[in-house]
């Protein structure tokens, strides 16, 4: 046996810092645990249906940016609230740190205004933010995707800009799925220091558009042969129950209290 192989290696590889890898996978894996969630979303005939959600979410927001009366903010606000503590603990978390973040940062970037003397706006617009930030993630969070763009047909909206949507999301499911064990990969054959990190990310960069491009070329084959012009088609008409009738009164009910108070 030679000399060499009966000595006892002791390789210590130097430490190297693999924070963005390590924020590159958990980024990924959050956005695809986002997509995968959406899919598992209960729904069925005592569930509010996504055309009501989506129209009833777009006129409170309208509601919201027109209001001058601190006492309908107020209103929606806790309506809102208690509309969320009905969720899952993980939604209530997830939702309340969009709205406390997105009112926080309008917040501060109000703060200069208040020392010029305009107090009723830094009141108002972070209350506006947060329940509009609210009302928009109460619906992504308790909404099917398929159902959301199914109801965008409903409003007449052009099939482009539907087609568009829903075709994003899968590509950004699918091409997070391909992306995530080549960033394993390379976070596995990183030992020691490699100064050649941004260059194997460069790689996989160039990688991912290269598929994405294939992917592409391949999903228009396939529509082609299945005949596909274009054009989404509405599902069939809704029937309402007693959860919509409930959902549009509480509307209904912002809608005049709104008009109330001018």
């Amino acid at each position: 046996m030679p000399e060499w192989l009966l000595k006892e290696e002791q390789y210590e590889p130097i430490p190297d810092r693999d924070s963005f890898i390590d924020k590159s996978i958990l980024s990924l894996l959050g956005i695809l645990s986002r997509i995968r969630a959406q899919s598992g979303i209960p729904s069925g005939k005592h569930f509010v249906h996504a055309p009501f959600k989506v129209a009833c979410t777009f006129l409170l927001v309208i509601l919201l940016s027109l209001s001058k009366s601190l006492f309908f903010i107020l209103t929606i606000n806790v309506a809102l609230l208690a509309a969320t503590s009905l969720l899952p603990a993980d939604k209530i978390f997830h939702i309340l740190k969009a709205g406390f973040a997105a009112a926080l940062f309008t917040l501060v970037i109000l703060l200069p205004s208040a020392f010029w003397g305009n107090r009723y706006g830094i009141v108002m617009l972070p209350l506006k933010v947060f329940a509009a930030v609210t009302a928009v993630n109460i619906l992504s969070r308790t909404t099917q995707w398929r159902h959301i763009t199914g109801a965008l047909k409903t409003f007449f909206l052009p099939d482009i800009f539907i087609f568009v949507l829903d075709i994003t999301i899968r590509y950004i499911f699918m091409l997070g799925e391909f992306s995530l064990p080549m960033l394993y990969a390379l976070k596995l054959r990183s030992v020691g220091k490699n100064n050649r990190k941004y260059a194997s990310l460069s790689g996989i960069t160039g990688t991912m558009f290269i598929k994405s491009k294939e992917m592409a070329e391949e999903m228009n084959a396939a529509m082609e042969c299945r005949g596909f012009t274009g054009e989404y088609r509405k599902s069939g008409r809704i029937r309402m129950n007693w959860a919509d009738a409930g959902y549009l009164l509480v509307h209904i009910l912002a809608l005049l209290i709104f008009l109330y108070l001018g």
